[in-house]
C-alpha cells in the first residue's frame, strides 16, 4: 500500500466523522505496516481522537504496531483538552513514522506536534494527499483561519431552475430518492440554514430522519424576527437558532436568538450570521434556501460547494433558485466547475466548486 492509498483511506475515515465532532475537527487515521492496515479510527464525537482510536482498534485485534506508520489527515494534538495529547499516545505505542495530511493552523499547534515527534526520533512527513485532507477539513481550517464556516449550498430545482411554482408550491419538485439523498447531505453538516420565507411557506422540520445519524441544528435567518410560534423547527430534537437583525423587536421564543447587523439592503448581513455560527461552534453549514438566501451567500463569496438536485420537470414563471436583482452581464456571473455527477432515482445530482 502506497502512502497515497493509505492517506486516502484515512480521508475516508475522516468523512465518517462529519456532523459529529464540531467544533473539533473530524480527523481520520490508519496504521499500516508492510502494506497491511493494522488499525483505523475517526474522531468520536466529543470523545477519543482518531489517532487513539486507530491504536485502540489495532490493540483490540491483538496486532503489534511497534515500528508501524500512522497516517493521519490532520496534525496530531500535543495538548491536554478533553483527551490527553495524541503525541503521547503515538510515542507510547512505539510508532516509528507519522504521515500528516495537513498541519493544524490552531495557535498552540501549527507544526509544534511535528517538531515534538521529530525531536523524539519519529520520522514525520507532511503534505501527502494534502488537497484531499484540506478539503475534508475545510470547515475547521476556515473557522480557524477566517472565522467562517464551510458553506454548502444545496438547491433542489426544476430543469429551468425553479424551486417553486409561481403560487409558491414546492413540495415536492424532486423525487423521494433525491429527498433521501438530501437528508444524507444534512447529516454531514453541523447546521442547516434557511430563510424565514422557507419557514413561512413550507414549515420544514429540517431533520435527517436517519437512524443513527447526527442531526444538524436548524438555523432560520429572520431579519425582523417575525417567525410565528409553533413552527416545526421549534420541535427539533436539538432545538433551533433564529438569527435576526440587531434592531429586531424583542420576543420570547423557544429557541436561541442571535442578533447580527443588517446589510446595506436591510436584510441580515449573511457574513456576520456565518461568523456568529462559527462562534457558536458550527463549522460545516448547509444552506437550503430560499432564493434570496442563496443569492446573498453567493454575492458574499461564502459558498464552498454547490449541490444541485435537478428534477425532470419544467415550471415556467416559477420562483427562481437564485433571487435578487438580475445579472446584466456575463462578466458578473458566478462560475463553478463540475466535480461530480450522480443519478438519484429519476433526478440528477451535480456537485460544483467555485472557480473564482
Amino acid at each position: 500500500m502506497t502512502d497515497l492509498a493509505a492517506m486516502e483511506l484515512a480521508v475516508a475515515m475522516a468523512r465518517t466523522a462529519r456532523g459529529r465532532t464540531s467544533p473539533r475537527p473530524g480527523v481520520g487515521a490508519v496504521i499500516v505496516r508492510d502494506g497491511v492496515v493494522l488499525g483505523r479510527g475517526a474522531t468520536q464525537g466529543h470523545g477519543p481522537h482518531a489517532e487513539t482510536e486507530a491504536i485502540r482498534d489495532a490493540s483490540a485485534a491483538g496486532r503489534d504496531i511497534r515500528g508501524a506508520t500512522l497516517y493521519v489527515t490532520l496534525e496530531p494534538c500535543n495538548h491536554h483538552g478533553r483527551t490527553p495529547p495524541c503525541t503521547d499516545a503515538v510515542l507510547a505505542a512505539g510508532l516509528s513514522r507519522v504521515v500528516v495530511g495537513v498541519l493544524d493552523p490552531w495557535g498552540p499547534m501549527n507544526g509544534r506536534s511535528v517538531a515534538l515527534l521529530r525531536a523524539a526520533g519519529v520520522t514525520v512527513d507532511v503534505g501527502v494527499c494534502g488537497e484531499a485532507c484540506e478539503r475534508v477539513h475545510r470547515g475547521f481550517l476556515k473557522a480557524i483561519g477566517l472565522g467562517l464556516p464551510e458553506v454548502t449550498l444545496k438547491i433542489a430545482a426544476s430543469l429551468d431552475g425553479r424551486i417553486a411554482t409561481a403560487g409558491g408550491e414546492s413540495q415536492w419538485i424532486t423525487s423521494s430518492q433525491a429527498r433521501e439523498a438530501g437528508r444524507e447531505l444534512r447529516a454531514e453538516h453541523d447546521a442547516i440554514v434557511v430563510g424565514i420565507g422557507t419557514v413561512l411557506a413550507d414549515d420544514p422540520r429540517l431533520t435527517t430522519r436517519l437512524a443513527g445519524r447526527p442531526e444538524p441544528i436548524p438555523v432560520v435567518l429572520d431579519s425582523n424576527l417575525r417567525i410565528p410560534e409553533g413552527r416545526a423547527v421549534f420541535g427539533h430534537p436539538r432545538g433551533a437558532i433564529v438569527v435576526c437583525a440587531e434592531d429586531a423587536p424583542a420576543r420570547e421564543l423557544p429557541c436561541t436568538i442571535i442578533r447580527v447587523p443588517r446589510a446595506n439592503d436591510g436584510h441580515i448581513d449573511v457574513t456576520a450570521a456565518m461568523r456568529a455560527l462559527v462562534t457558536a461552534g458550527f463549522h460545516r453549514v448547509l444552506v437550503e434556501g430560499g432564493g434570496l438566501i442563496h443569492r446573498a451567500c453567493l454575492d458574499a463569496d461564502l459558498v464552498d460547494s454547490l449541490v444541485w438536485f435537478t428534477a425532470g420537470v419544467i415550471l415556467p414563471g416559477g420562483v427562481s433558485a437564485v433571487g435578487g436583482p438580475a445579472a446584466m452581464s456575463l462578466a458578473a456571473a458566478r462560475r463553478f466547475q463540475l466535480v461530480e455527477t450522480a443519478v438519484v432515482g429519476p433526478d440528477l445530482v451535480t456537485t460544483w466548486f467555485p472557480t473564482g
